[in-house]
């Protein structure tokens, strides 16, 4: 078995290939969100990040995502977000860090014909971003596979029940393999989706990472028996 060769990109250690990815990127050190969510994410954890757009959240779920990537053969990455747009710049932020790693991601989303997505599927991939109703047109075609999946990521997760897409949520989740991470993105933390993450995330070993807007942050970290790690702004 080999070792991949890790690197330091400010101060988290990653694969030499990401890290050549994101120099590549224009990327030169980790934004508060990333520094504080990929260590977690990289041990194992379940993450609730409550973060505004912007401060570079899917770097910061998309980086541990693509470094654990272990089998090329099925898809281990499932990615939920509101809009095809979001779907689709979501991909291409993910593509470019897996890129020297060969790992693909691909966007599903309604307004697309959906042979194109089969035959794109069929092709190999190993993340798949979607909006929550093709994911589950491509889940009931088979099309797409849960078996294998070890990361589900919920992006703008408020967004999506602002839209009324709760049920496909719930309906997605509860069909993933129970041995998974689950990462939940979202501004604002309304009843709904707290419900989701006490039903459907692995507590006690939660990380809540508040973010403002504004890069500069002072970090203050409380222990109690959920991790909470605070980033208030200057």
């Amino acid at each position: 078995m080999t070792t991949n060769v890790q690197e330091m990109f400010g101060s988290l250690l990653l694969d030499k290939k990401i890290v050549a990815s994101l120099t590549a990127m224009g990327f030169e050190e980790p934004s508060p969100i990333q520094e504080q969510t990929i260590p977690l994410v990289l041990e194992g954890s379940d993450v609730i990040g409550q973060a505004q757009t912007g401060t570079g959240k899917t770097a910061a779920f998309g980086i541990p995502v693509v470094q654990s990537i272990t089998d090329h053969r099925h898809i281990q990455a499932l990615i939920m977000t509101p809009t095809r747009e979001l779907a689709i710049q979501v991909a291409e932020e993910i593509g470019k860090i897996g890129r020297t790693s060969k790992i693909k991601a691909l966007p599903v989303y309604g307004g697309q014909p959906i042979d194109r997505q089969i035959r794109a599927l069929r092709s190999g991939v190993q993340i798949v971003i979607g909006t929550p109703g093709r994911l589950i047109d491509h889940i009931n075609r088979k099309t797409i596979k849960l078996d294998h999946i070890k990361f589900l990521v919920l992006d703008e997760a408020d967004e999506m029940l602002d839209m009324g897409f709760v049920d496909d949520m719930e309906e997605i989740m509860k069909n993933l393999p129970a041995e998974r991470q689950t990462l939940l993105f979202s501004a604002t933390m309304p009843r709904p989706i707290l419900s989701l993450t006490k039903k459907y995330m692995k507590a006690p070993k939660n990380g809540v990472l508040r973010v403002g807007d504004i890069d500069k942050a002072i970090v203050e970290v409380k222990v109690e028996p959920v991790l909470k790690i605070v980033l208030k702004n200057k």
